[in-house]
C-alpha cells in the first residue's frame, strides 16, 4: 500500500482540493453555483441537469448565455450546440467573432447580439441566465455547465 506524505506546503492543499473536486456530488443545478469551472459529469448527472435547465429555459422569457472557453472557436462551437438543440435560440454573425487566447463570449437571445472578448484566468463552461420581462421575476444564472453539455 502506498502512502502519500506531504508537509504543510501547497502540495498538501493541492492534493486535498483535487480530491474534493473529484468527490463532489452534483445532483442539481444549484450545486454548480460556487464552481469556477465546469465539472466532469456522468451521464446520469447530465440527464438530470438537462431536465432541470430545460424547465428553467422554457419558463423564461429569454436567456443570455455566457461561455468561458480556452479559444473563440470552442466558445462559438458551444454556442452553436445550444442553437442546434433549441430552434428558438438563434444567433447571427458568428463568423465575424474573434478573440485571442482564453475568451468570454456573451450572447443575448432577445437581441441576437453576440460579443466575445479575450480574458485569461477564467474557468471553462457555459453559464445560462434566464431572463424575465420587467417585474415578472428576478433573473437566475445556472452553471458552469461543460462546454459540450448541449451536444
Amino acid at each position: 500500500m502506498c502512502q502519500l506524505h506531504c508537509g504543510l506546503g501547497m502540495e498538501g492543499h493541492s492534493v486535498k482540493n483535487l480530491l474534493d473536486i473529484k468527490l463532489m456530488e452534483i445532483n442539481k443545478l444549484e450545486d454548480l453555483n460556487n464552481l469556477r469551472t465546469a465539472p466532469q459529469l456522468s451521464q446520469r448527472q447530465e440527464k438530470k441537469l438537462l431536465v432541470e435547465i430545460e424547465a428553467n429555459i422554457f419558463n423564461a422569457d429569454w436567456i443570455t448565455i455566457g461561455i468561458m472557453a480556452p479559444s473563440d472557436n470552442k466558445a462559438i462551437e458551444a454556442l452553436g450546440s445550444i442553437s442546434r438543440k433549441y430552434s428558438s435560440i438563434k444567433f447571427g454573425n458568428l463568423d465575424s467573432l474573434h478573440a485571442n487566447g482564453g475568451v468570454f463570449l456573451k450572447a443575448n437571445q432577445k437581441t441576437s447580439n453576440v460579443f466575445v472578448r479575450s480574458e485569461n484566468g477564467l474557468g471553462e463552461g457555459i453559464l445560462i441566465t434566464c431572463q424575465y420581462d420587467e417585474g415578472a421575476k428576478e433573473s437566475d444564472t445556472f452553471g458552469p455547465l461543460p462546454l459540450d453539455f448541449f451536444t
